[in-house]
């Protein structure tokens, strides 16, 4: 199983960086549209296995439209304006923003639930799998686009947040099954340990530190920014094994060897990307 992992790692992540590092906006959000199908498909799949069926048509097309209009709002260059609530960002013009997604989803969600064939008593736990699928895989998924285009420094930060995952995840894999003893989450992961997770975050930590060398921004800052991202992406991770968990599945899907599906491959980025995001937008008006 390791070897076949190492190997799929061999061919998808050279690729992933020549995507990230050259290719344009657009592609790249094309790409992770694609990537929010398949993760969907899945999370779909594994809702439906733990009794509860949403309405994966409905949140797809919502999700489109996001990454969407996450990639029109990137095209239009914004300025920094100050204001009694502090430093606000807006663009120069004002496409139509990403939350307008948001509440089409809702209303179009809501229609479904009371509209819908089934029992009332599960239209709430329909809606609850939409919303959940909206907001726990399309909605952080969709801003790797603003931070792909963001401010000169968007594709090294992109590829920042997947270097600084990979490396973690990497060192958790081995030093847990060298030395790991303290299990984490046995209910949820049997195979995770404190000792596994620590290194995990040691990693990461590291990245942000080795990434000032080429990245332009102040060493603390990409340090914490990699320490928090890290915490998320683990805590990403153990949510996505508690949903398998609930649906009596070890992966998401099998479309990785060695990895299982793609909600299992980017579990850790969903919750890690708003952090990098949330934070270099917020550290960006002091760069400037």
């Amino acid at each position: 199983m390791t070897g076949t992992r190492v190997l799929t790692a061999a061919v998808l992540i050279p690729a992933v960086v020549a995507a990230v590092l050259w290719v344009d906006t657009w592609a790249l959000a094309a790409l992770v549209a694609a990537a929010i199908l398949l993760c969907l498909h899945e999370f779909f799949r594994l809702s439906a296995a733990a009794g509860t069926a949403g309405d994966a048509r409905w949140t797809t097309v919502c999700a489109l439209l996001l990454v969407g209009l996450r990639w029109m709002v990137s095209q239009y260059p914004g300025v920094w304006m100050r204001s009694d609530f502090g430093l606000l960002y807006a663009p120069d013009r004002t496409p139509l923003p990403p939350e307008l997604a948001l509440f089409v989803f809702v209303l179009g969600a809501a229609a479904l639930a009371v509209t819908g064939s089934g029992s009332w008593k599960n239209s709430i736990a329909r809606l609850g799998v939409d919303c959940a699928a909206l907001l726990l895989v399309a909605f952080p998924l969709s801003l790797l686009v603003p931070l792909h285009a963001a401010h000169g420094l968007g594709r090294r930060m992109v590829l920042f947040l997947l270097v600084l995952l990979w490396v973690g995840d990497s060192l958790a894999y081995f030093a847990g099954r060298a030395i790991g003893r303290h299990k984490m989450a046995a209910e949820l992961s049997p195979g995770k340990t404190w000792e596994g997770a620590f290194a995990n975050l040691a990693g990461s930590v590291a990245v942000g530190f080795a990434a000032a060398r080429w990245i332009a921004l102040p060493p603390v800052h990409l340090c914490v920014m990699a320490g928090l991202a890290n915490l998320a992406g683990q805590l990403g991770d153990l949510t996505e094994s508690a949903y398998k968990r609930a649906a009596g599945a070890k992966d998401s899907g099998s479309l990785l060897p060695g990895h299982g599906g793609m909600l299992d491959r980017v579990d850790s980025l969903i919750f890690a990307a708003p952090v990098v995001w949330y934070y270099f937008r917020m550290l960006l008006p002091a760069v400037n």
